[in-house]
């Protein structure tokens, strides 16, 4: 099985982004799936066109996406993604989107295709902080999760999308870069 696992490049003044060094730390094989790797930009629409053109590249069968929530104590498999787009902050292109929908007269959102309960409970089984969260947020990783779930709706290829906190240097709360990254391979292991 083909599995594309995305991270970010960093934002808003961080020199390093958690989700991208997990990733980078991730092995090329976990259980039954090949390991690809991708590291977006945090750019509205750009990061969610390559993720989706990197996937039908792959002819990925799963794509799973990890992003920083900064100020977040746990791992957060998300189960929702909606349809809009606002920043607090641009992104590093400089677009700061108000209010905005990420793909007109779509829905207004899709739960995650992937299975985020077990997700959580693999990853608790490891002794990581781990909860589920219903709120991807309004910014690019939002923007990420409800654009693959809708390019792949109706398809065989599932898609989801979880956060990491803070690495310890970066602020509180957080994990040290090993946890975030066994907690991927754990998640991956029920994938």
């Amino acid at each position: 099985m083909k599995l594309l696992i995305t991270g970010f490049e960093p934002f808003g003044g961080d020199a390093v982004n958690p989700s991208w060094e997990a990733v980078q730390a991730l092995p090329e094989q976990v259980g039954h799936h090949q390991i690809y790797k991708l590291r977006l930009p945090v750019v509205f629409g750009q990061a969610a066109d390559l993720a989706i053109a990197e996937a039908d590249r792959l002819h990925a069968d799963v794509v799973l996406a990890i992003g920083l929530a900064g100020g977040r104590k746990a791992v957060t498999p998300e189960v929702i993604g909606i349809n809009l787009r606002n920043a607090g902050i641009p992104d590093n292109a400089g677009l700061q989107p108000h209010d905005d929908p990420i793909i007109p007269s779509a829905p207004a959102a899709y739960f995650s295709t992937l299975p985020v309960r077990a997700m959580k409970e693999a990853i608790c089984a490891v002794d990581i902080p781990v909860a589920l969260s219903y709120s991807a947020g309004v910014y690019v990783c939002n923007d990420v999760m409800y654009s693959l779930l809708h390019h792949f709706a109706d398809t065989q290829v599932r898609c989801g999308f979880m956060h990491v906190p803070y690495l310890p240097d970066m602020g509180t709360p957080s994990l040290p870069l090993e946890k975030i990254t066994a907690a991927i391979k754990a998640a991956v292991g029920v994938l």
